[in-house]
């Protein structure tokens, strides 16, 4: 995974888990990497891992069970979806809309290369 400098890794980890979920590759009820195995496949500080879980765990979007680990809570994809499009609002509109704004472009500009990006990524 390439992390951004412009967001804290732990976050960028609790995106990454929240993309599985809103991608269905991860299920409610299904079960989480361990924060060992997380860490060791993000190649990152366990302790980061445990605090996007927690993150996560307080976003109602996994939960855990003591001695067996984390699971996706049967709310995680509205969760998920909730917290992704208010990270959005507040991180990602005012960017784009500043280089839209720099580049003169409107937002049927952009409509055309939208519908490209889906059809090739998303089939």
């Amino acid at each position: 995974m390439d992390f951004r400098d412009t967001q804290a890794i732990y976050l960028q980890i609790a995106d990454y888990v929240c993309e599985k979920i809103l991608l269905k590759e991860w299920k409610p009820e299904d079960k989480v990497s361990s924060v060992r195995e997380l860490a060791m496949q993000l190649e990152v500080n366990p302790n980061t891992v445990m605090r996007s879980y927690e993150f996560l765990t307080q976003q109602d979007i996994i939960y855990t069970q003591r001695g067996v680990g984390y699971f996706v809570s049967a709310n995680a994809y509205k969760n998920a979806m909730q917290y992704r499009k208010l990270e959005f609002n507040q991180n990602g509109l005012p960017q784009l809309f500043r280089t839209m704004f720099l580049l003169n472009l409107e937002p049927d500009d952009l409509k055309t290369a939208f519908e490209k990006y889906k059809k090739q990524h998303f089939k």
